[in-house]
């Protein structure tokens, strides 16, 4: 069985890892697997702090053993994949990683090359506002990770030319760039606004028609708009950060309608999030995890066809 694969990039702490979350809720944790690409780091944490070397430079990753193993999954084929541990920036025992009809590839570097983004069916890159992704970093980094407030603001500094060089280019080669945005002056994840960039390189009709049907039934807090992003036409979607729970409930209701699954318990837990141990909910995540998974659909579809 060929899967169908979606690949996610982005910087550190740009939501890569709470986006998929929702994803496996959608599709289903017995339908999707998932790789991440962090896994091929070339150093751990002390080797990398000895060579002066930061985890976003593709030298510190080993990315052909990363495309080969692409490659394998494109194909249907198991493989053996390494495994990083971030909680201590080690390397655990390899694992054994099969197929399933629907794959989830994310991290730093996954959309680098050309022959790894030809693995994918659908591509994405989660580009939230430098100020929100900042606050998230310093937020896990101290959580789950044991570094200081200090300690994670003087990372920021030092990755940002690998940052430039190695990880921001690949948001001109995805199908489809999502961004959060919060309130000026607030950092508050229960209220960003989310616009999604979707670029002809792959269908976006259905779900045009789909914006057009909420817009007739009244929602009034989500667009879609042609416009242009570096230097190319687009088309652009906008979720306002104040849409009500009866629009967001109507959007998802015409989302859901055109996926084949049974998700009763799958609608309660998409648009979650962590904000230190606690569980929250936001509704413009909600909806931008169900186009992505509706974006894989009908990839999946079109493939089996």
């Amino acid at each position: 069985m060929r899967p169908a694969i979606l690949g996610i990039a982005g910087d550190s702490a740009a939501g890569k890892t709470t986006f998929t979350d929702g994803l496996l809720q959608i599709l289903g944790h017995g339908r999707v697997g998932q790789l991440c690409t962090d896994d091929y780091h070339r150093y751990d944490r002390v080797r990398r702090r000895e060579l002066d070397i930061t985890p976003l430079h593709a030298e510190c990753n080993h990315m052909d053993i990363l495309a080969q193993h692409l490659r394998l999954l494109a194909a249907g084929e198991p493989l053996l994949k390494p495994v990083y541990d971030h909680r201590n920036g080690t390397f655990a025992a390899p694992e054994y990683l099969a197929p399933r009809q629907f794959m989830v590839v994310e991290g730093l570097l996954s959309l680098t090359t050309r022959a790894m983004r030809n693995c994918f069916a659908v591509t994405v890159y989660l580009d939230p506002a430098e100020e929100l992704r900042r606050v998230w970093k310093v937020r896990r980094d101290c959580a789950a990770r044991g570094y200081t407030p200090e300690e994670v603001v003087a990372e920021l500094k030092r990755r940002e030319p690998d940052s430039a060089a190695f990880v921001r280019p690949q948001r001109d080669t995805a199908d489809i760039v999502v961004r959060f945005q919060p309130v000026e002056g607030s950092v508050d994840d229960s209220r960003l606004a989310l616009s999604m960039v979707l670029r002809p390189t792959i269908s976006h009709r259905a779900l045009t028609e789909l914006v057009d049907k909420a817009a007739a039934d009244g929602c009034g807090s989500v667009r879609l708009r042609l416009g242009r992003d570096a230097g190319h036409p687009v088309d652009l979607f906008d979720v306002d950060r104040d849409i009500s729970r009866e629009e967001t409930r109507h959007l998802e209701s015409l989302l859901w309608d055109r996926m084949d699954f049974d998700h009763h318990v799958q609608r309660r837990t998409i648009g979650m999030f962590l904000e230190g141990n606690r569980r929250r909910h936001s509704d413009p995540l909600a909806i931008g995890q169900l186009f992505i998974a509706y974006h894989l659909l009908t990839a999946a579809a079109s493939t089996d066809r």
